[in-house]
């Protein structure tokens, strides 16, 4: 029986059921059954927890021959104009707002995400592409003032080659599109490493790329998709041809990434861990605070690298603040992400869930009390995790608390003066994103300057979760210091080039420099 997707309800899924929908969802977005007997990667869904098909891993071996497939892929996109190379992700666009509720529908699937959500990142997708075509017609150089006379300085820009692209699984269809919809236009080859968690997402983006490619004609390999464990990983991050690699994941796997970059002066686009703080100052509209913490907080079961991890509250307010943030946590519908009106799905697997659980007794271990959630919730699957989001109160910012738990662990201390709170706000070895609730003009300006939060994005009156693509994305410190998405984040994925041309009869030298 094939189930569409608003009818999946978390304790009446089988395994049979959850395969069936899935293959014939697969099918609509352009992939076959990939699933064998004897693969070495498992497709699981959060949902129920279930294994419900297996995939075949290439082989680090295999790796060098699809480079050599993109870089020959390069060597001929790479002449294409920049605005026919946008026709392409033009089209892959037009593919996604296609197929906007299917593979939604796998997002939820696979990821766990509630549906809306799971709309909300192909919607992502749109949106990049969106911008990346008009972005074709705007990779600008800049004409250069020379000191010679008859000479003139430009700077452009070209395509810099093979982009590998290692991905997590808390956005398994958007970030790859914030890389590959840029990479495309600026005239790259894209070779993507999704999560061993969200393999099936990956496959159908690569279905509707392949789609977009035989439309316009462009090169069949310009991108592909490897799938496989660490190693993959490290074989393809360790290719001298792939000239960027940006992987999205734990400060941990960065750490495990940018040496071997760096050892062979590759580039590096990371963007890793976030440990996400709201100031809540005494000034604040408390009903604008309240919606913005929760989402920020519980949203995709605190599962996003900008969820809420710490509130910072005045300790003229911290009391009725965290008593309010409880009463709407206690109000969260949890349960299948499938189902309407859920707001709290699952958690990816086990391994978060005991970081769940060991982030909640390390707090309370550390002095800080639990106001709110901390338990498994019985959703009907025994192999899948729900929790309820949590609130813990804290004396002080402990460990635990400076440490990044992917789960729905809201930490909230109490400032007394707004210096304390920058140095609660700033002390963590994190930079992501941040968010103040205040009405006052000087608090919200100083935040956002140069000595207010020290992360890459700072917000005033909106939770620090759900960016735009139109600014560039990105943190300092662990987080890795790579930005992606819009405003100049282009420019990572092209190669500089100052020009000096003579167009006199003489040949005088910089600086004055006479060599007779």
């Amino acid at each position: 029986m094939v189930l569409d997707t608003a009818e999946l309800a978390v304790a009446d899924v089988t395994a049979s059921d959850l395969k069936a929908t899935t293959l014939a969802i697969l099918g609509r977005l352009g992939v076959g059954d990939v699933f064998t007997e004897d693969g070495e990667l498992a497709a699981r869904s959060p949902v129920t927890g279930q294994i419900f098909g297996r995939l075949v891993a290439h082989r680090p071996g295999q790796v060098e021959e699809c480079v050599d497939r993109a870089q020959a892929a390069f060597t001929q996109w790479r002449t294409v104009p920049a605005p026919v190379r946008g026709q392409l992700v033009r089209e892959l666009g037009e593919l996604l707002r296609e197929h906007k509720r299917d593979l939604g529908a796998l997002v939820s699937l696979e990821a766990g995400k509630i549906v809306s959500e799971g709309l909300g990142e192909v919607q992502e997708m749109i949106d990049i592409c969106d911008l990346a075509v008009g972005q074709s017609r705007q990779l600008f150089g800049q004409t250069i003032a020379s000191e010679r006379p008859g000479h003139r300085m430009m700077e452009q820009w070209h395509p810099l080659g093979v982009i590998g692209v290692i991905s997590a699984f808390n956005f398994p269809v958007a970030v790859w599109s914030w890389n590959t919809a840029l990479a495309l236009v600026c005239g790259d080859a894209v070779i993507w490493k999704p999560s061993e968690k969200t393999l099936l997402t990956a496959l159908a983006c690569q279905a509707l790329l392949a789609e977009a490619a035989r439309r316009v004609g462009a090169p069949a390999e310009i991108s592909q998709v490897i799938l496989g464990d660490s190693l993959v990983g490290v074989a393809l991050v360790e290719d001298e041809r792939v000239a960027l690699v940006s992987a999205t994941g734990s400060t941990r796997m960065g750490r495990a990434v940018a040496p071997r970059v760096a050892a062979r002066f590759g580039r590096l686009l990371l963007e890793l861990g976030g440990n996400n703080a709201a100031i809540v100052a005494p000034s604040a509209d408390l009903d604008l605070a309240v919606r913005g913490i929760v989402f920020s907080a519980a949203g995709t079961a605190g599962q996003r690298c900008t969820s809420l991890r710490r509130v910072i509250a005045h300790s003229s307010i911290v009391d009725e603040l965290t008593a309010r943030l409880a009463k709407a946590y206690q109000s969260l519908p949890i349960g299948s992400p499938l189902a309407a009106g859920t707001l709290v799905g699952p958690l990816i697997d086990e391994a978060a869930f005991d970081g769940y659980a060991a982030a909640l007794d390390q707090a309370r271990a550390d002095g800080g009390e639990l106001i709110v959630g901390g338990e498994r919730v019985d959703a009907g699957q025994a192999n899948a995790y729900y929790v309820e989001p949590a609130i813990v109160r804290m004396p002080f910012q402990t460990e635990i608390v400076r440490t990044e738990t992917f789960a729905p662990i809201l930490y909230v201390l109490a400032y007394d003066d707004f210096d304390e709170a920058l140095e609660i706000h700033n002390g963590v070895s994190q930079g992501l994103s941040s968010a103040i609730f205040t009405l006052q003009l000087r608090e919200a300006e100083r935040f956002v300057s140069a000595v207010g939060s020290d992360c890459g994005i700072a917000n005033v009156n909106i939770g620090p979760s759900g960016a735009e693509i139109g600014g560039a994305f990105g943190g300092e410190k662990e987080t890795g210091g790579g930005r992606e998405s819009g405003s100049d984040s282009w420019k990572a994925y092209m190669r500089r080039s100052t020009n000096t041309i003579n167009y006199s009869t003489e040949l005088p030298l910089a600086q004055g420099v006479e060599f007779v």
